[in-house]
């Protein structure tokens, strides 16, 4: 049966992001995930989180300056230093929360003739940060995004992203599989989780192509959840959707998976 993380950062939004912890443990789940904890001290996160009796599950690493255009800074040249302290910011979060996973953004690729070597530079820094993090007991994740979302974000396909933990070579690093970046990207996500379930770290969920809960949209969810479960995958699934309404007034797609 999946286990499901609900995502604080586009979950209960109607609330302080302090006081979503508590809500997401009230209405049954188990664990979270959220995108940048930074602007709050680990120990205030922390409390939140043991005070609710959740487990989190993932976060992201520092992406950079968001407000100018950065979405993660791994697959940036000469930003190597800036992406090395991020890393070490997050694993100090990381141990407060007691978190086993942290997904490590590619970045935006300036142009298409900077790709080839952005891409170097984003094997490289995995290679660092996937021993780093290692150390620290933490896995590492890398997501292909959509660029509707995230325009000219420099990973994209599954394939690519698998092509990439290859390139790296290092065995603590995992593709993060976000099912609703997948088929708006490419499609046949029921075959892609077939070709790809046994590299994949942590898995995300919503409607497509809202990107609501997800019993609405164009994906078959229970399909794809009871395939989840038949291929035998053990780890949580990500609630990373914007609920139509309230959080707790859209949760009744979850009752079945109980």
């Amino acid at each position: 049966m999946p286990a499901f993380a609900a995502n604080l950062s586009l979950m209960y939004t109607e609330l302080p992001f302090l006081r979503r912890f508590g809500a997401a443990a009230d209405d049954g789940f188990r664990a979270v995930e959220f995108l940048f904890p930074y602007e709050f001290a680990a120990a205030d996160v922390a409390a939140a989180l043991r005070a609710s009796g959740l487990r989190q599950v993932l976060f992201n690493a520092p992406p950079g300056d968001l407000a100018a255009g950065d979405r993660g800074t791994c697959s940036l040249p000469g930003r190597e230093a800036e992406f090395r302290a991020g890393v070490e910011q997050a694993i100090g979060y990381a141990a407060a929360l007691d978190c086993p996973r942290l997904h490590l953004m590619a970045g935006v690729a300036g142009n298409e003739a900077q790709r080839a070597h952005q891409r170097a530079t984003f094997v490289a820094n995995l290679r660092w940060a996937a021993r780093r993090l290692a150390r620290a007991g933490i896995a590492a994740l890398i997501e292909p995004i959509n660029v509707r979302d995230v325009p000219g974000y420099l990973l994209n396909t599954q394939a690519d992203a698998h092509a990439i933990v290859t390139d790296v070579g290092e065995p603590n690093l995992k593709v993060q599989m976000d099912l609703y970046h997948c088929q708006i990207v490419e499609g046949d996500v029921a075959t892609k989780i077939r070709r790809y379930l046994s590299g994949v770290g942590h898995i995300q969920v919503a409607g497509v192509p809202e990107r609501n809960e997800p019993d609405t949209g164009e994906l078959n969810y229970p399909y794809l959840f009871a395939l989840i479960d038949e291929l035998g995958y053990e780890g949580w699934i990500g609630c990373e959707y914007r609920p139509r309404g309230a959080t707790r007034d859209g949760l009744g797609w979850i009752d079945r998976w109980r």
